[in-house]
């Protein structure tokens, strides 16, 4: 049998992941798809708008249709990648898009103190090159944050971002049609552009990992609630059964409605453009294999992401000198905090349970015409949930506020081993012969993964340019488990996800049973202790695809702020960063929606500067 699977693990790694891509746009056909056709601005681009915003993904969008809300204003978005594919609106095939053709295929460098068990000790860094940006690729998972997070921005000395702040913002962005928080409900806004609902399907599995939770002592909770310590069933950004990216809830209604929105696909920009005074008067960007310019002729905005827009900033001449200096980029501006401060949320893969048949999620029943009937009737079953994910789950902090969590954890109804190796394994980075000794013999089994994830690492990395060519990826340099703490704090989540897949509800219940094979690269530790699973982490964890705060917001007390609390960046004028990069923490937890939080307040910010009316966000 061993023999068998390893044949199937060899043969298959082989199958074009085009092929099976193209099945896939046959079936998304019988189910319909968003009309973005209309949007391209190619044949009626100006050569002035009021406002220019670089990235079309979950904050640039955002940020582009609020704009455009101002009928004299002229807005135009610039989208790197093209339209969302076919594949990307239906919620249970996620994965496939962790291949497909909409990101950067952007890689770590190799790194010193992690990812011991990763190509060339270096991971994909996923982010959207495609209209929509990370929300049309990603797991859809809708998690705000800790409201200690945004109070301590404002303690930083960025005024204006408490949580009773930005809650406004949620409540605004959101419509909110879920069944499960009712006590919560205050919380949750209606009527907005980006639906959050209930997720709609689960396995036997995800009621056993919550009753986990209870057998442990915690409380099933709605996260985005006052409080976020508990077991969630994650809200989904999912509406009728479909994904809800910005592409989809704020992009395509506002061009569709509005004649001074422009958005052109496919514009690669490489430079910003100042005069004389240091004022943003326009970008530079290549489309359909020409070099072409248009101006702003009130502000620009980078909603690049935090990988690309401090490599804007820097390939502009905003940034650290001696850096730009050395690949002789002219120096505009010495901005020393530009591609500092990196943070993301290292989580561990890997920790794996085996269970019984039909209990958890199978790729083959996923994919069944059964599941294939069912979501295109009623667009209900497994292919209307994102494939694998079933519970989120945040534990109090070891020092400090226990209600500040330092620990997040993902539980996901399937091995590393669900789909054969054919797409997990390349997708993420790692080593096939790590992977057939280690997982080898899981192949075809049901289980389910838990994936303790750092929510405030102390690790910081950097965004930097390899060269002056503007079509060239930027180093990124996590540095993932630099802080010593970063690993204690790994080991006590392990730890305690060890304590939750030992629980009777999961045992009895489904009759889960830990992987317990010794790791390759960690036999020289005693199997369990601490040092083991110290090892396993340095071994074992990677991005969780939430890379932030490379453009830092701060005062100007910080000699690396980037950007004030209005996001202006320093030393220039006409110049905005409005996406993720300008957190100066991560939140605490999955990213999207309080990056989408961030495009609606800028909206409001830039509006009441220029005497706009700035309607009313629902109260607290």
């Amino acid at each position: 049998m061993i023999l068998m699977n390893r044949r199937i693990l060899h043969y298959t790694r082989f199958l074009p992941v085009t092929v099976i891509r193209l099945m896939v746009i046959l079936l998304t056909q019988l189910v319909g798809d968003e009309d973005y056709s209309h949007m391209d601005a190619s044949d009626k681009l100006l050569r002035q708008y009021d406002f220019i915003v670089v990235g079309g993904g979950s904050a640039g969008g955002v940020v582009a249709a609020r704009l455009a809300e101002v009928p004299s204003w002229r807005v135009l978005l610039l989208e790197a990648g093209g339209l969302p594919p076919p594949e990307s609106g239906v919620p249970g095939l996620n994965v496939i898009l962790l291949q497909g053709d909409n990101d950067w295929h952007y890689f770590t460098t190799s790194q010193r103190h992690a990812l011991k068990n990763y190509v060339k000790d270096s991971c994909h860094m996923p982010v959207g090159r495609v209209l929509g940006g990370s929300s049309t690729m990603n797991w859809m998972m809708y998690v705000r944050g800790n409201r200690r997070d945004f109070d301590n921005w404002a303690a930083m000395g960025n005024p204006g971002w408490t949580y009773r702040d930005v809650l406004p913002y949620f409540k605004k962005a959101e419509n909110y049609i879920g069944t499960r928080n009712n006590d919560t409900a205050s919380f949750h806004g209606r009527g907005g552009p980006l639906t959050v609902t209930d997720k709609r399907w689960w396995p036997p599995l995800t009621s056993a990992i919550l009753g986990a939770g209870k057998e442990l002592g915690y409380d099933v909770i709605d996260p985005n609630g006052p409080e976020q310590i508990g077991f969630s069933v994650p809200d989904m950004t999912i509406r009728e059964g479909r994904r809800g990216s910005t592409a989809a809830s704020y992009v395509l209604p506002a061009a569709t409605k509005k004649t001074n929105l422009h958005v052109l696909i496919n514009a690669v920009v490489t430079q910003v453009l100042f005069d004389e005074k240091k004022r943003a008067v326009g970008v530079k960007f290549l489309h359909d294999g020409q070099e072409k310019r248009v101006a702003a002729r009130r502000e620009v905005i980078l909603s690049a992401g935090a990988l690309n827009s401090p490599r804007l900033l820097m390939l502009s001449g905003v940034g650290p000198a001696e850096h730009l200096r050395s690949h002789q980029v002219p120096v505009l501006v010495d901005l020393p905090g530009v591609g500092l401060n990196l943070q993301d949320h290292p989580s561990v893969f890997g920790l794996t349970w085996t269970v019984d048949e039909g209990t958890s999620t199978k790729l083959l029943r996923s994919a069944s015409l059964q599941s294939i009937k069912q979501y295109l009737n009623d667009r209900t079953g497994p292919l209307s949930a994102p494939f694998g994910v079933e519970v989120n789950a945040w534990t109090p902090a070891a020092a400090g506020d226990p209600g500040w969590p330092d620990l997040q954890y993902l539980f996901m109804s399937i091995t590393p081993a669900v789909d054969y190796g054919i797409l997990f394994t390349d997708g993420i980075g790692f080593r096939r012969d790590v992977f057939h000794r280690y997982y080898g013999r899981l192949v075809g089994k049901e289980g389910f993964n838990i994936g303790p994830m750092l929510t405030r690492p102390k690790s910081r990395g950097t965004v930097t340019l390899a060269s002056r060519d503007p079509l060239a990826a930027p180093l990124i340099d996590p540095q993932f488990l630099s802080h010593p703490e970063d690993v204690a704090t790994f080991v006590r989540g392990i730890k305690f996800a060890m304590a939750v897949g030992n629980t009777s509800a999961l045992k009895n219940g489904v009759g889960a049973k830990f992987h317990d094979q010794v790791l390759p690269g960690c036999e020289g530790e005693v199997y369990a202790s601490d040092n083991y699973w110290a090892c396993f982490a340095r071994h074992m964890a990677q991005t969780t695809y939430h890379p932030v705060g490379t453009c830092k917001m701060g005062p100007r007390r910080d000699p690396y702020s980037v950007v004030d609390h209005t996001l202006k960046v320093r030393g220039v004028v006409g110049l905005r960063v409005v996406d993720g990069s300008i957190m100066p923490l991560v939140t605490t937890g999955n990213v999207n929606a309080p990056i989408i939080m961030i495009g609606e307040k800028a909206a409001d910010l830039i509006k009441g500067d220029w005497g706009a009316p700035v309607p009313a966000a629902n109260t607290v």
